[in-house]
This record gives structure tokens, C-alpha cells and sequence, in this order.
């Protein structure tokens, strides 16, 4: 399985660190995030293929490559809409435009709130196209006591969406 992970916006950024980090060896895992990010990351993981996301001519930019999925989270509200109006002017919107076109699994993860009227629609839009909208929601039920436990419920929610098998939560009996 080939899984782009991408990381737009800075807030909640180590959502997106944490999802490639939990990723299993098995799965190959694509990254796109800002140059400086990008030499840090380079250092100190393995098994990630790093992309500049001005490189439009990266190899995940073409639906001939086969990613399976991808994930942007943190997704702005910049980028959701820019993947809701069809621009593609950087590598992250070109891949989910990639994904659109693929009918493959793009899942995006959007960090504002409250939710503008505007960015509301822009989902609305994205979700009938079969874009799955999974915001960084925690839930109560699976007892989480720390911030990690509740990144790690999210996390574990979205691979579930990817089926990807974890135990990253404890889960609804």
C-alpha cells in the first residue's frame, strides 16, 4: 500500500508527524511539508520519501505512480478549499487532485474552528464528491487520560478509515 501524508497549515502539525510515525514498516509512506521540515524529518526517520511540495513533477503527482490513499492532516482552510475549487498549484492539492480523479481515498483532516459557512460548504462539496471530512475529534467513550492517548485515538480512527489495523484506542463495547 502507497499512503501520502501531508501536512498543510501549522497548527497541529505533530498530528500529521505522529499519523507517518504510527504508519506500519509495511505500508510505503509518501510525505509533503515545508522545506525546513523536510531536512529535520529527513534526519531523523527512515523508510519516508520526502517531497517538496513546489515539485509538481514529483512522481506522486501522477495517477500512473498508484498511491492508494492520502491523508493531509493538518488540513487548512486554504488548501480544503483549493482542493474544493479544483486548483492544483502545489504538490499537496495536486496529489489530492490526483485522488479525486483516481477515485482513491483522500481523507482530510480540518483543524479550524469554529467552521465558517464558507468552509462548511467547500466539505459539503468535498464529502458528496466521496472525500472523507475526518476533523482531529476526540470521543470520550475510549477513556483517554493524555494528550498522546487522545492523538492516538484520532490517529487510530483515520487508519481505520484507511484499513489500516491498530490498537492505537480503546474501542466501543
Amino acid at each position: 500500500m502507497k499512503i501520502v501524508v501531508a501536512t498543510s497549515g501549522a497548527s497541529g502539525v505533530n498530528l500529521g508527524l505522529k499519523t507517518l510515525e504510527l504508519l506500519p514498516d509495511s505500508v510505503e509512506k509518501h510525505f509533503i511539508m515545508s522545506k525546513n521540515s523536510q531536512i529535520v524529518l529527513h534526519k531523523e526517520m527512515k523508510n519516508i520519501t520526502t517531497h517538496n511540495n513546489d515539485n509538481i513533477a514529483a512522481s506522486i503527482a501522477s495517477g500512473s505512480f498508484g498511491v492508494d490513499a492520502m491523508i493531509i492532516a493538518p488540513c487548512s482552510m486554504n488548501t480544503l478549499a483549493k482542493i474544493a475549487c479544483g486548483i492544483s498549484d502545489n504538490l499537496i492539492t495536486r496529489c489530492a487532485s490526483v485522488m479525486i480523479k483516481e477515485h482513491k481515498k483522500l481523507i482530510l483532516a480540518p483543524r479550524e474552528m469554529p467552521f465558517s459557512a464558507i468552509s462548511l460548504e467547500n466539505m459539503h462539496k468535498l464529502a458528496s464528491l466521496g472525500i472523507i471530512i475526518a476533523p482531529p475529534v476526540m470521543a470520550y467513550y475510549s477513556e483517554q487520560q493524555t494528550l498522546d492517548e487522545m492523538e492516538n485515538f484520532i490517529i487510530g480512527k483515520w487508519f481505520d478509515l484507511l484499513g489500516i489495523e491498530n490498537n492505537l484506542y480503546k474501542r466501543w463495547k
